[in-house]
């Protein structure tokens, strides 16, 4: 049996004692001989760097990328201990209320026994973080490939950058037991109703959701209980599917409470 390596004897030379016979090739298991037998050896072809490349731009190719991210996020993420995702938006200006607010949520879910983990950006997310860090707690970023996003802020400890926000997501959900939201908008929005959706739906099991901000969350709150209840569009109990608090520590006794700290 030939080795597990290509080989190719041209016709009309002499063959090698041990070598494979001429017009013979074997491409790992597979053998090859006569008409079938193909040219160069298989790291030839994979290291070639002739030919159209248009391949890298197939959706093939994405589910390749696509399983890479979750393999990465999984491999990084694995080992967390219990932790929460903290969101809200990247323009919350540093030193604002609505900052501070983030900073003493990320200490006290690190003084409650959580990581922390956040989108990783500006703002919000960098408050969060800095809290987190600042109590000496695992503190971690998921970030997203944007034309404007400027990276993983500083006071991220592990950070993963995503691609593809549903794999992003899909990280946010599997290795948190809770989320905080602070004000913020479309992206956190996005977020806070994916979460929702999830647990209403039993797609997950029910794990606390906290919007942290009365006034800022007061409209949506009235409008999802005055129209979208109210025309049938929703149950009366969805709106027990998340607490609002402007308190830190009733926002870090909620999470703690229903996943039975």
């Amino acid at each position: 049996m030939g080795n597990a390596e290509d080989a190719r004897i041209p016709e009309g030379a002499e063959v090698p004692e041990g070598a494979v016979s001429p017009g013979e090739q074997w491409l790992g298991p597979v053998l090859r001989r006569r008409e079938q037998v193909q040219p160069g050896t298989t790291d030839q072809r994979l290291l070639d760097s002739e030919g159209d490349s248009e391949w890298v731009h197939t959706d093939p190719w994405r589910v390749m990328r696509i399983q890479s991210e979750f393999v990465e996020g999984f491999g990084a993420l694995a080992e967390l201990p219990s932790a929460i995702s903290v969101f809200g938006s990247a323009r919350t200006p540093a030193g604002s209320p609505e900052y501070e607010a983030g900073v003493a949520i990320g200490k006290a879910l690190v003084d409650a026994g959580f990581a922390v983990i956040t989108g990783g950006g500006p703002g919000a997310m960098e408050a969060a973080n800095k809290g987190a860090r600042d109590a000496k707690g695992v503190s971690v970023g998921l970030g997203i490939e944007l034309p404007f996003e400027s990276g993983l802020n500083p006071h991220v400890d592990i950070g993963v950058n995503f691609r593809y926000f549903f794999v992003r997501k899909t990280m946010f959900v599997k290795y948190a037991q809770g989320f905080v939201v602070l004000p913020g908008g479309l992206g956190t929005l996005d977020e806070l109703f994916e979460a929702l959706t999830l647990v209403q739906t039993g797609k997950v099991t029910r794990f606390p959701i906290v919007l942290f901000g009365t006034v800022y969350w007061g409209g949506l709150i009235d409008w999802l209980r005055d129209t979208v209840v109210a025309q049938g569009k929703a149950s009366e109990k969805d709106l027990v599917l998340f607490h609002v608090t402007d308190d830190v520590e009733e926002a870090v006794m909620l999470v703690t409470k229903e996943v039975g700290r």
